[in-house]
């Protein structure tokens, strides 16, 4: 979560994705154009991939790469994403935006996007299916300006599925027992302190701010939620439908990568 965003990049949902899941192509693609407009009225400079066809899942672009401080660290999943678009992705990010690209050298290391929430004072890594120690490792060496903190996540799910950043030092958790588990281990692992946001559907512990504006599912898809969010939240907020690309991903997260080009860290 770089504070003060100047870049999203985001990849276009291709014909593909509906082998995947049991969604509705066209209000995929609706719900992920009103998305990236939002992103834009919201000040981001929105870069778009094209579809990837032979790679449905490429729209969850948070998996590609971490960035941080001018950084961003290609990550490695477990299962490995097409070559052709990873090196489309490296090269936006190094020759458009200006970022050090730095890679995971460990053969036994895993990491994917979806497990690594950046508070904006720490990283923590979820050891999921997706991420283990050794990526997490990866992390900690290309941020060493940042304290890194494993946090085991006991299901199929990642990190994020669970808790994200919904302001500065704010994070947003699910009620269930599992989301509530996953809070105990990073306040008790935490360097800092962090007030907490606890909406009762997990589905809207992914939400994702931007540029001072936090961004939550719409009032149909979390009603209860939608109301902690009413009552608690008192700076800018805005909703968005995102019923069927959260059917096969973590959320709102999944599908931007947000950057601070450095040129501008002195600026903002």
């Amino acid at each position: 979560m770089p504070l003060g965003c100047t870049h999203a990049l985001v990849a276009r949902v291709p014909l593909s994705l509906r082998t995947r899941a049991q969604l509705e192509l066209d209000e995929a693609r609706r719900q992920h154009d009103c998305y990236v407009r939002l992103l834009r009225e919201l000040g981001l400079d929105v870069l778009e991939l094209p579809p990837d066809e032979d790679r449905p899942t490429a729209t969850f672009v948070e998996e590609a790469a971490i960035v941080c401080n001018g950084t961003a660290l290609i990550t490695r999943p477990a299962n490995p994403r097409d070559p052709a678009q990873a090196d489309i992705i490296r090269a936006i990010l190094k020759k458009e935006l200006d970022l050090s690209i730095v890679e995971v050298t460990d053969e036994n290391a895993k990491l994917e996007g979806g497990d690594v929430l950046f508070t904006g004072k720490e990283f923590f890594i979820g050891l999921s299916q997706g991420s283990n120690e050794a990526g997490a490792r990866a992390v900690a060496a290309a941020f060493p300006e940042y304290p890194c903190t494993p946090i085991k996540v006991s299901s199929m799910k990642r990190l994020k599925a669970f808790v994200t950043m919904a302001g500065p030092d704010v994070l947003c958790v699910g009620a269930s027992q599992e989301a509530q588990e996953v809070l105990k281990r990073i306040e008790r692992e935490a360097i800092y302190s962090y007030q907490t946001l606890t909406v009762p559907e997990d589905a809207a512990a992914n939400c994702l701010y931007v540029n001072g504006t936090l961004i939550h599912r719409a009032i149909e898809e979390i009603p209860e939620s939608f109301k902690v969010f009413c009552e608690k939240v008192d700076f800018a907020r805005r909703s968005i439908c995102f019923s069927e690309l959260s059917k096969i991903s973590n959320g709102l997260t999944s599908c931007c990568l947000l950057i601070k080009r450095p040129k501008y860290f002195k600026s903002l």
